[in-house]
């Protein structure tokens, strides 16, 4: 260069350094003119070397980059080859410490770019970096040279980047060959910008903090998108979960424009959807067509013959219309989008803190300083969800486990946006998962069969379809569960042949998840989670029951839960599940029930009732309660199965559930009455009171009296004292209006009196005592009438089964009466032996004394008095048998202190006040 224009360049002033610029491109433009492209080079080698690169001469490398953007003016479309000499000093200038720096470097990459191009966009991802630090420069004119420098390359790029290639590509290619090789070459070109390339520095910036460089990309990302050949849609989950998290920003800017970015990419993904579900449908409809015209023609080619050649020539014309319909392109049919990228993006981000922090949002008082849009990240995850449910619900199936995971704990969220979204979420997977095609999930299902259920428990599924979400889907996925053990019952159809596409639901992990979530401390959550296993029992039971082994007794753990209606649920599908097992499923689940309730009393005395009820409204009562009392017949724990007993004596005698089973005790003229009565006594054995108002309840009233004979053979502990007098409150309520009406009857019903006064009489003078009285007297002219003739009273040893009693027509084989007898003394006896050796009988049997209120008629849990009686000991001492003035005294004062009204009314209190 010439020493002035050096000078000039090298100054301090701004106005000098510009005269000589505005010199050295007139030099360059005249050694462009006469083609002295090795003095050009020399010029702008010294430019790069002397002042661009001249690191702590701020004003030498201000010269230099004032005099390259002159040279790039002066070379105009030589510039290209000169680029890779003129760019890199720049942009070397732009990491300057020097602020001036930064922006004149700024200043000569806009003048380089205006002249380049779209050659500029060779050197666009060294541009965009520079940029993308640019954009949160502490100086002002800095952030403005670069916004305006933003603004160009934006402009290039909308132009150029889709087809630009640049001419340093060219010439190489249209070197020899003829015009068409060369043009077809010339299509495969590589542009000048690659968005492959750019990608994976948007991958790295997309996790910037500084609010103006999260505006700065988001704006090129809606810019790029804009651009319809370069699909940047087919790139989006590179960068998705980075533009996620903008919306978390506390900036408001850049929260908007993170969400309008993130519609407009939701947006796209709908419409192409839709472009690619309409261009099936028509193929698939000329498909339709075009089989429906060859049929036609076949149909008609023999009575048409003359014609053939017009009919073929007519289809193939027909054909030919559909071909170049076709071909039409559609934008956005050929666009593929990474469905399963994307979703586990969603995915992760309910996994994120987050996610996690809004899933627990009831406690988030705890962070006074969390922002509103905190939570928008997991609602536009959510919100995705939803959508993609709409476009490709087969892609998300395959996530449910994992979205489930994250997704109930989000239903209890505090924060009611989240705890809506959560739920539309919800609604919509399990909507599709139940809309899955049931052929196909018996199809899936038949092979890996290994677990029939029992035919006798098939009337049981009726009862539970009110509970179902589609009662017509449930009956035919639930129709083949009797037969699953015989494959020869039924022969699949040609349906099922069909793609299975619930094949993708993991079922195991599925399970797993829900299994987790019984953990959470969220009623909602847990509720969600039995809800959801519900609905894929029932979709394929013996897909969830092969993970049988680590869900059961989570779900038995689960029935100690403090909210009902968990328990509800839980009972729910446990029924569900024994009513599709077999039943040896069925037994190891009675068996682990009672086990249950032996290890937790407390959950025997406050949930006892409530799931004896569910599971008898579920499954079939009677089934139950003959599991239950084979079970209990076997209890080596006599304490267990007094306890077990008087609970199941009480649901039986007082729950509207078991009304159809007292009718059949009733009923003890069929085989199955008898049986069924039979299986009853033998375990109801434990517990005298519960035995004896059993044969009430069956109206054996001969046997309830030889009982009665039996009781004056025990030690009439404060305990049964209780259980008597609530027996009595019983004969009161209208579960025995037959019973009472049977005293107006005494001539077919002589043992009914007996068994009452046999009550009255070892009962104290108590409100019972008075109320049992009351009853009897309002009858006893008629008792007394029909009674005294008959002095024949049977006793223990030999009972005569008289004609007229409640025993008439039966056969005395089906019931060994006798032999029952002999089993409840047994019994007995091995409670009283046990009762000397522990001294502990009658502790543990005041825990089912509180299982009723009966002061107001009402039966309900009562669980205070229960535990205060249980914890003083027994009130008779076992070690004195026979009964004493001082023993007797102490019980009174127990229960005048303990249980109230009731304790009152077993000493007599209460009637000797009056």
């Amino acid at each position: 260069m010439d020493p002035n224009i050096q000078r000039a360049l090298n100054d301090k002033l701004y106005d000098k350094r510009k005269v000589g610029a505005l010199e050295l491109e007139r030099v360059i433009r005249e050694l462009v003119a006469t083609k002295d492209y090795p003095k050009v080079e020399a010029v702008l080698d010294q430019l790069c070397n002397e002042y661009a690169y001249a690191v702590h001469q701020p004003h030498a490398r201000n010269g230099g980059l004032i005099g390259l953007a002159a040279a790039a003016i002066a070379l105009g479309s030589e510039l290209a080859k000169y680029l890779e000499v003129i760019v890199p000093p720049v942009l070397a200038c732009f990491t300057d410490q020097d602020a001036r720096v930064r922006y004149y470097a700024c200043e000569a990459m806009y003048n380089i770019a205006k002249v380049a191009k779209g050659e500029i966009l060779i050197y666009f991802n060294h541009i965009f970096d520079a940029l993308c630090k640019l954009g949160a420069d502490s100086e002002l004119s800095v952030k403005n040279g670069a916004e305006l420098l933003d603004r160009l390359i934006k402009d290039i790029v909308s132009e150029s980047a889709a087809t630009y290639v640049s001419v340093l590509q060219q010439p190489s290619e249209f070197e020899g060959g003829d015009k068409d090789g060369g043009h077809d070459e010339r299509l495969d070109l590589p542009t000048a910008f690659s968005l492959k390339r750019f990608i994976p520095l948007l991958k790295e910036r997309i996790f910037a903090l500084n609010p103006f460089t999260r505006t700065f990309l988001v704006g090129w990302i809606v810019l790029l998108d804009s651009i319809p050949d370069l699909e940047l849609v087919t790139f989006l989950p590179e960068f998705l979960g980075g533009l996620v998290r903008f919306l978390s920003d506390p900036n408001r800017d850049v929260h908007v424009a993170t969400q309008g970015c993130l519609d407009k990419f939701l947006n796209e993904i709908k419409r192409i959807a839709r472009v690619k579900k309409g261009i099936a449908d028509s193929k698939k409809s000329k498909g339709d067509g075009k089989r429906k015209r060859a049929d036609s023609l076949d149909s008609g080619s023999v009575r048409l013959a003359p014609e053939d050649g017009d009919e073929a020539d007519s289809v193939t014309a027909g054909e030919d219309d559909d071909a170049s319909s076709e071909d039409d392109w559609v934008p956005g049919q050929d666009v593929q989008i990474n469905y399963k990228a994307i979703l586990e993006i969603l995915t992760a981000t309910l996994d994120s803190p987050l996610g996690t922090f809004a899933s627990r949002s009831l406690i988030n008082h705890q962070r006074p300083l969390m922002k509103p849009t905190e939570e928008d990240g997991l609602l536009e995850s959510l919100r995705w969800i939803v959508e993609f449910l709409d476009i490709c619900p087969e892609e998300v199936l395959p996530f449910t486990p994992k979205i489930l995971a994250h997704l109930l704990p989000a239903m209890a969220s505090g924060v009611e946006s989240i705890r809506q979204a959560a739920g539309r979420v919800n609604t919509s997977l399990m909507d599709y998962v139940v809309s899955l095609s049931d052929e196909a999930d018996l199809a899936s299902m038949q092979p890996p069969s290994r677990i029939p259920a029992p035919p006798g428990d098939r009337q049981d599924g009726n009862a539970s379809t009110r509970a179902s979400m589609s009662s017509s889907r449930e009956l035919e996925i639930r129709s083949p569960t009797p037969g699953q053990g015989r494959p020869t019952a039924r022969t699949p159809t040609p349906a099922l042949s069909v793609a299975q596409p619930q094949a993708d639901l993991d079922y195991a992990a599925a399970v797993n998840s829900l299994t987790l979530l019984f953990l959470n401390d969220h009623e909602a959550t847990r509720v969600a989670a039995l809800t959801w296993l519900i609905m894929l029992h029932r979709k394929a039971p013996r897909k969830v029951l092969a993970f049988n082994d680590g869900t059961f007794p989570a779900l038995l753990k689960t029935l100690s839960d403090p909210a009902e209606a968990v328990v509800t649920k839980d009972l729910q599908l446990l029924s569900q599940i024994s009513r599709n097992s077999e039943d040896d499923y069925f037994s190891n689940f009675m068996v682990n029930l009672l086990q249950l309730f032996s290890t937790d009393r407390k959950l025997l005395e406050t949930r006892g009732n409530l799931i004896i009820r569910q599971l008898c409204t579920s499954l079939s009562a009677e089934r139950i309660y003959r599991t239950l009392a084979d079970c209990i017949e076997k209890e080596e724990d006599v304490e267990f199965a007094s306890i077990m007993v008087q609970n199941l004596n009480n649901n039986l005698i007082t729950a509207p559930e078991l009304s159809e089973l007292r009718k059949r005790l009733r009923n003890l003229e069929t085989k199955d009455g008898q049986t069924f009565f039979v299986a009853l006594f033998r375990s109801w054995c434990y517990n005298a009171v519960a035995t004896f108002s059993l044969c009430l309840l069956a109206q054996a009233y001969e046997q309830a009296y030889n009982l009665l004979q039996i009781f004056a053979e025990l030690e009439m502990t404060v305990n049964i004292l209780i259980q008597i007098d609530k027996l009595v409150q019983l004969l009161e309520s209208p579960v025995f209006t037959y019973l009472r009406l049977q005293l107006l009857e005494p001539e077919k019903y002589p043992h009914l009196y007996k068994c009452l006064y046999g009550l009255l009489m070892l009962l104290p003078q108590s409100s019972a005592f008075a109320a049992l009285k009351n009853r009897l007297n309002s009858v006893s002219s008629i008792g007394y009438l029909h009674i005294a003739p008959r002095p024949n009273a049977t006793t223990p040893s030999g009972p005569s089964f008289d004609r007229p009693n409640r025993l008439k027509g039966r056969d005395d084989g089906i019931i060994r009466w006798n032999e029952l007898l002999d089993k409840f003394k047994a019994v007995q006896e091995r409670a009283r032996r046990l009762q000397r050796v522990g001294g502990e009988f009658d502790e543990g049997s005041a825990f089912g004394m509180g299982e009723m209120r009966i002061g107001d008629g009402t039966m309900e849990p009562r669980g205070g008095g229960v535990k205060e009686a249980s914890g003083r000991g027994p009130p008779v001492p076992v070690k004195d048998p026979p009964a004493t003035a001082q023993p007797a005294q102490k019980p009174r004062s127990g229960l005048g202190r303990q249980f109230g009204r009731l304790g009152g009314a077993v000493s007599g209190r209460g009637k000797r006040a009056q």
